[in-house]
């Protein structure tokens, strides 16, 4: 199984997937298969952010975190 990106490595892939869509001699195929992978990527950083921001800690009245 292979395990899962991290937001740094996912945002490095965008790039990546990015740059190779700015190469003058990409094809049409190539460039709608970068693009549909950078879709999911997308999607899978928003997945990542919301996750982290529904955990986001606040702190209660006796100074302690609590996940809300």
């Amino acid at each position: 199984m292979a395990r899962e990106l991290t937001l740094d490595e996912t945002f490095e892939r965008l790039e990546t997937a990015i740059g190779k869509l700015e190469q003058e001699d990409i094809s049409l195929e190539e460039s709608f298969q970068i693009y549909k992978e950078g879709m999911k990527l997308i999607q899978s950083c928003n997945e990542k952010i919301d996750k982290v921001e529904k955990e986001v800690l606040k702190l209660n009245e006796n100074d302690k975190l609590e996940q809300f």
